[in-house]
């Protein structure tokens, strides 16, 4: 809240009267005020995280566990723990996510994780599967923003000259 306040300040206040500056707050106060939306729900997404988590090593046992399996060998019992597994997954998630949030579970999942198993067969990329959507979006507008602020320049500079 906080935040926002300085932000609606800084656009008055003449030495505070930075528009990046001042959105930049205004932003830290609206992602802020989303977060506190989620307050009363933190410890349901703490439960449903750490059971998420358990599913996960549930499901690598089971990857090394077929892995090492002879080919030709009955597969029906792996198939049934499989099925469980996505059941109780499907029945943990929760469709209403927290602001950003999916960044965060990105940055948990690929870069804090042992994910190596899993790559084995699915082959993550980096901008496909490593980065959220919507942080690719973002950093592809802002290069492009910051490309589009070099031409205006250079082009300034030309007709200086």
């Amino acid at each position: 809240f906080i935040s926002l306040v300085v932000g609606i300040y800084a656009l008055l206040i003449p030495d505070l009267a930075q528009n990046t500056i001042s959105a930049a707050f205004i932003v830290i106060g609206i992602a802020s005020l989303f977060i506190n939306f989620y307050t009363d729900a933190k410890d349901k997404y703490q439960v449903a995280g750490s059971a998420l988590t358990d599913k996960f090593h549930e499901l690598r046992i089971l990857y090394q566990t077929v892995k090492s399996t002879n080919a030709g060998d009955d597969l029906t019992q792996h198939t049934e723990v499989l099925k469980r597994i996505q059941k109780e997954v499907f029945s943990l998630r929760i469709n209403k996510q927290i602001f950003l949030s999916d960044w965060y579970a990105h940055y948990k999942f690929f870069w804090q994780s042992q994910t190596e198993w899993m790559n084995e067969q699915l082959r993550f990329s980096l901008l496909r599967d490593k980065w959220p959507l919507s942080f690719t979006i973002i950093v592809f507008l802002i290069v492009a923003g910051l490309i589009y602020k070099a031409t205006l320049l250079l082009i300034n500079l030309i007709h200086f000259c």
